[in-house]
């Protein structure tokens, strides 16, 4: 069975790549914080009704090779991050990252990345629980 053809397992493989691609880019953010004019970045937010609009319309069937037949459209694997919009204070270099700022985003970053593999867990279960699969 093929977890990535059901949509929510979709859903929460695009939040988890999404969280774990704002995560490198929270760390570039760290790394750079003594660097001269260096603007703290920042991903747009993943909308997941956008995703679940997307991901229902192209559910059709589709080769991808004479031997195969896979889902059209995939997880987003590449997100493009921009200059945060928010920019607070700047340091007298130029650099406009506030480490407090990136450290609280980072935590609630780890939260909601372990919000998802909760609920991917949690719906695992449900389908070992469906197929009469013992749980564990």
């Amino acid at each position: 069975m093929d977890l990535n053809k059901i949509s929510i397992f979709q859903a929460l493989n695009e939040r988890m790549n999404w969280l774990g691609q704002r995560q490198k880019v929270l760390a570039e953010n760290i790394a750079n914080q003594s660097t001269p004019d260096y603007k703290p970045r920042e991903l747009s937010e993943s909308d997941f009704a956008a995703f679940m609009r997307r991901s229902s319309s192209r559910m059709g069937l589709a080769a991808s090779s004479g031997h195969s037949l896979g889902l059209k459209g995939r997880v987003t694997d590449h997100y493009e991050p921009e200059i945060a919009p928010e920019i607070k204070e700047v340091s007298p270099n130029g650099n406009a990252v506030v480490i407090e700022d990136q450290l609280m985003k980072v935590a609630d970053n780890q939260a909601a990345y372990q919000t998802a593999t909760n609920l991917y867990r949690k719906h695992l279960a449900l389908i070992k629980l469906a197929i009469g699969r013992p749980i564990g």
